[in-house]
């Protein structure tokens, strides 16, 4: 199709800037990335996005598509000639949404609170639900990748994306707390498939490094403390 006006509104941090991210790699469209700032909101995201005021919000030809996994689907369908990113067949497509609904309502929630417990058996117990999830998810890919190296097949698909956006705040999570929620023993497709993951030329420019997302961790804490006495 013709060369579009594509911007991106996110922070290099949110793993659901990460999704957009991908899909636009994947199918080769450029695209600027307008960065915002931690603690404030600008007038064009507040303008694009009036209901939920959140990143990400992708502005084709001047018109905001909000919601990172709505996002995704977007690019797939306007960008066809690239590669799919949704699988063709309707119960694989059914199932891809399932999982991704699964990592958006239940899993990420469960691992992101495990860095605010108070208590430490309530972060051992959060640590546990998401390796429980986890393991689930090592099941779901068997199902879902059909012996190949993505849960989309032979190539990064929507439920990889959904996903694999995690993948740093996942290994950030595991080196703060010294643990190994994808393990080489307990989850190896799991493990060979974030290793491919990451790689991909599609992802491995936008995917933060663990480092870097262990100490911005420290300073959303410190912002977050001062919000709240503020």
């Amino acid at each position: 199709m013709a060369k579009s006006d594509v911007k991106l509104i996110g922070a290099w941090p949110s793993p659901f800037v990460m999704r957009p991210r991908i899909a636009l790699n994947i199918k080769s469209e450029g695209y600027e990335f307008l960065e915002e700032t931690l603690g404030s909101k600008s007038q064009l995201l507040l303008e694009s996005n009036p209901v939920h005021k959140k990143i990400p919000v992708l502005i084709h030809d001047g018109k905001p598509i909000c919601e990172s996994l709505v996002i995704v689907e977007y690019i797939d369908e306007v960008w066809s000639s690239g590669p799919s990113i949704l699988p063709s067949d309707p119960y694989d497509r059914a199932l891809a949404r399932f999982w991704a609904a699964y990592l958006d309502e239940k899993w990420f929630p469960t691992m992101r609170s495990i860095a605010t417990a108070g208590e430490e058996a309530a972060r051992k117990a959060l640590i546990e639900q998401a390796g429980e999830g986890v393991m689930m998810l090592e099941d779901a890919f068997s199902r879902c990748s059909k012996g190949k190296g993505f849960f989309g097949g032979d190539q990064i698909g929507y439920l990889d994306i959904a996903f694999g956006s995690f993948l740093g705040w996942l290994r950030a999570t595991e080196k703060t707390n010294g643990v190994k929620l994808i393990d080489e023993t307990k989850t190896p497709s799991l493990f060979k498939w974030a290793t491919s993951f990451s790689s991909h030329p599609a992802v491995k420019d936008v995917l933060p490094e663990t480092q870097k997302l262990v100490e911005f961790a420290k300073v959303l804490a410190k912002f977050k403390a001062a919000s709240s006495t503020s």
